[in-house]
């Protein structure tokens, strides 16, 4: 029996990058299959939240994050640009934001059309490697959507003429993440479990072979 789960995953956290080569290991190995639902992040959907964290917040995160993509043997850089932007004078994030809404449109309709998870692998290298400056311009978006087995052009106009509607997607997965237990991402719901964080990959995998998971 093919077994399934829930990605809530943010385009913007490079904690969402770094889980991807796993799960499209996974997906590819074993009769599971992911039902990806892109989220906006935090500093769009509650900016608020950074806030009140400590500075230790801060410093631990970055210190974290490029210790984990060692860890895992990954290549790893803030992106460049940042796919939200910030106004550094005030520390703010304005409403519009070109980039992280876009990306995140895209991702939803990548997995409407069957193509989600490459579409997140592609596109999360692209950004989060360290192999790719101003990812935003040029056609570097446009090679990892081919890579993901999408036609670039169509889909590009097809996020441009659908926009509204995706976002009202984007909006459901984002109730739906709260509601199957969490805000963070990547965040995985398999049979109402909730597995937040990407070094929570091991213990969904474990869940997985409990309900039977089987390989390809």
């Amino acid at each position: 029996m093919t077994l399934t789960y829930d990605l809530y995953w943010s385009f913007r956290s490079p904690y969402s990058y770094m889980i991807m080569h796993r799960l499209t290991a996974l997906e590819r190995d074993y009769d599971v299959v992911c039902n990806v639902r892109p989220v906006y992040p935090l500093a769009v959907r509650t900016p608020e939240f950074f806030d009140t964290r400590d500075p230790l917040w801060f410093s631990y995160f970055f210190t974290d994050i490029h210790r984990e993509a060692q860890f895992l043997g990954l290549p790893f850089r803030w992106p460049r640009p940042d796919p939200v932007y910030m106004d550094m004078a005030t520390r703010t994030y304005p409403k519009d934001q070109p980039h992280i809404h876009r990306l995140t449109q895209m991702g939803a309709l990548a997995a409407e059309q069957g193509k989600g998870l490459e579409f997140l692998d592609e596109v999360s290298k692209t950004i989060w490697s360290g192999t790719v400056d101003d990812w935003h311009l040029g056609d570097h978006i446009a090679q990892a959507t081919a890579r993901a087995g999408l036609d670039p052009s169509t889909f590009a106009a097809t996020v441009d003429a659908e926009s509204d509607r995706l976002n009202a997607v984007i909006e459901a997965s984002q109730e739906a993440q709260r509601a199957a237990g969490h805000y963070g991402v990547p965040m995985i719901a398999f049979n109402n479990e909730p597995f937040f964080g990407q070094d929570r990959f091991d213990q969904f995998k474990w869940r997985l072979e409990q309900q039977g998971l089987t390989r390809r």
